[in-house]
């Protein structure tokens, strides 16, 4: 069997908490080792065993570790990921990469120059509602696609704690911090579009950065995708809707994991990962034999963020290619800069 790979997280706030500690426990081909909390020693009291750093240079230059997660505030994940590389650590950076397709690049660039694996962290792919929309493209009954719309709707029309998320800076906003999850999940299922065009727009009181963020993916034989993210809708709308030649499929986002994970249940526990009943897609298509049209309820599978953690495991250890390639990062970050 493989060594376990020794981990090192440089924060365990939400993220650190509920998208990655729980899988590197969990996940034999990991330990989870070190964690930087400059104040409060939250995470020693889940996992005993680790190390817990006051700063994070202290756990980068830890000489035990061999993979960083650079999951810190968008603004420094460039900084922190160049610093883990030349350390000699691989890295698996929390999206966004970086502010620009130039600086992701150059990590990418770095990462190879030192042998070292560069890896971003796209779990939504893994969303049980995202992997029922590829297994019905991959059946065909919707025929060509001709229309596709994602979204994420949100109603906080206040404005959020988040300094790093709120505030002008490098990587803020609402199309940094929802943009990578929906353009990551078209690039996955349509390939690179041909061109784009992108509206912003700034509505909460006194909000500093934009809240709204619409795109058109303009893709062959006249296929448009539209991605929307709002901070303000009351009522949201299904987050997954698609048109083709033969039918129509719409789903709600229904994802379970992250709020099964913020209420402590482990990614091994029975159910996790199950939607809940009645939370099934809709697709609605011509039967092949019958030619009359007809209305089928489709199941999710099971959602599964462990999946890139068993992705990370199989590059480093065994070279796979990683399903998040670096042509898709840099093509969604020349989309959203």
């Amino acid at each position: 069997m493989d060594q376990p790979i020794k981990t090192g997280l440089l924060a365990f706030g939400m993220s650190g908490r509920i998208f990655h500690a729980p899988f590197l426990n969990a996940n034999p081909a990991f330990s989870l080792d070190a964690i930087v909390e400059r104040n409060t020693k939250k995470a020693r009291q889940l996992y005993p065993e680790i190390k817990s750093y006051d700063t994070i240079d202290e756990l980068i230059n830890d000489p035990t570790l061999e993979l960083i997660v650079v999951n810190t505030p968008n603004f420094a994940h460039f900084d922190h990921a160049k610093a883990a590389l030349e350390a000699g650590k691989h890295v698996l950076i929390e999206k966004p990469i970086a502010p620009t397709s130039a600086e992701a690049k150059a990590l990418f660039d770095l990462g190879r120059k030192l042998n070292r694996e560069v890896l971003v962290y796209q779990n939504r792919r893994w969303d049980s509602d995202v992997m029922a929309v590829k297994q019905v493209l991959e059946t065909g009954k919707l025929g060509k696609i001709v229309e596709v719309h994602f979204r994420y709707d949100r109603w906080r029309p206040e404005i959020g704690p988040k300094v790093f998320k709120e505030t002008p800076m490098p990587a803020s906003g609402l199309l940094y911090d929802l943009g990578p999850h929906l353009i990551d999940q078209t690039l996955d299922l349509f390939g690179k579009p041909l061109s784009f065009t992108k509206t912003l727009g700034e509505f909460r009181m006194k909000t500093e950065v934009p809240d709204y963020a619409f795109l058109h993916l303009k893709y062959a034989e006249g296929m448009n995708v539209f991605l929307y993210a709002s901070m303000l809708v009351a009522k949201p709308l299904p987050g997954f809707v698609l048109h083709g030649t033969r039918g129509s499929f719409i789903k709600k986002r229904s994802d379970v994991q992250e709020a099964q994970l913020d209420q402590g249940m482990s990614p091994l526990a029975l159910g996790f990962g199950v939607e809940e009943a009645g939370m099934e897609g809709e697709l609605t298509f011509i039967n092949p034999e019958t030619e009359k049209m007809e209305t089928e309820y489709v199941p999710s599978l099971k959602g599964n963020f462990m999946g890139i953690f068993d992705a990370v495991h199989q590059t480093i250890r065994h070279k796979k290619p990683f399903p998040i390639s670096e042509d898709n990062i840099i093509t969604q970050l020349s989309i959203i800069e």
